[in-house]
């Protein structure tokens, strides 16, 4: 892969952008809250080694969506080192696509028996429970972020009260039992070199989601999230994370988010949202 490290000058308007946004806020007396998840642990291994590090580094709280059917013993071990704000949500059952051929991917996918899915996902509570005890939270990270609204509204019965998917969330939310928040900003070209996308679109899809926010365009009470896959991360992403990470621990207005306080039942009593004037 082609390192796309860069200094501040090529990528100053980026920098400059966000750091702009984060004063708007400031000016304003409200905190840019942010907050941080990585999909896909199954593993110790070098590449979960670097995400740790920085997020403890940093003193950054840390959702990991694990894999219940292929997470080892050796992965609980190993987040037994780690500080209390490391939190571990549920990825699905297997990570593995069921939707027709014709369909996006999805494990969760339309069409399969709600029962049948909520048997995959009670078994996979259960067995990050035994795993990983109270660093679990009762929260569902859909794999590919999809999953259909009947499934959402039977997650209380199997004792989850928590969706994160991708993308700013919508009002009214699909159960009211069940608290959302979303991730924003993924840094990985998915569709095109599946590498790095780079800082300048990286650090505009931070700034575009929290200048939304502030103008009351996107949900206001949700923290911009940022979505991670530790495993497939180049040499260049690390570097921008690192970077990033320094960036918005250092400026006063901006402030990371414990998974454990955003998935409460308070956070899904939100006033409503008030457009800025034109």
């Amino acid at each position: 892969m082609t390192d796309t490290t860069t200094t501040d000058s090529p990528a100053a308007g980026g920098w400059a952008a966000l750091d702009g946004e984060l004063d708007a806020w400031q000016a304003a007396g409200r905190p840019a809250r942010f907050w941080w998840r990585d999909d896909d642990a199954v593993a110790p291994g070098p590449a979960l080694d670097r995400l740790l590090n920085r997020a403890r580094h940093h003193r950054l709280p840390l959702a990991l969506a694990v894999i219940p059917a292929t997470a080892t013993e050796a992965l609980a071990r190993r987040l037994d080192a780690e500080p209390p704000g490391l939190r571990v949500l549920l990825h699905g059952w297997s990570h593995q696509n069921h939707a027709r051929p014709d369909k996006k991917k999805s494990e969760l996918a339309c069409g399969r028996p709600l029962d049948e899915m909520l048997d995959d996902l009670a078994r996979g509570r259960d067995r990050l429970t035994t795993l990983f005890a109270s660093r679990c939270l009762a929260v569902l990270t859909p794999p590919w972020n999809r999953l259909p609204v009947p499934l959402i509204q039977r997650l209380p019965e199997i004792g989850i009260n928590g969706l994160s998917r991708f993308k700013p969330r919508k009002r009214p939310m699909p159960a009211a039992n069940v608290v959302e928040i979303n991730t924003h900003v993924d840094p990985i070209d998915w569709r095109g070199t599946g590498d790095f996308v780079g800082e300048d679109a990286a650090l505009a899809a931070i700034t575009r989601h929290l200048a939304a926010r502030r103008a009351g365009l996107a949900d206001p009470d949700e923290p911009t999230g940022l979505l991670t896959h530790h495993l497939v991360h180049s040499a260049a992403l690390d570097a921008f994370l690192d970077r990033l990470s320094v960036r918005l621990t250092s400026h006063p207005a901006a402030v990371w988010d414990d998974p454990a306080h955003l998935f409460t039942p308070s956070a899904n009593r939100l006033p409503p949202i008030e457009t800025a004037p034109r």
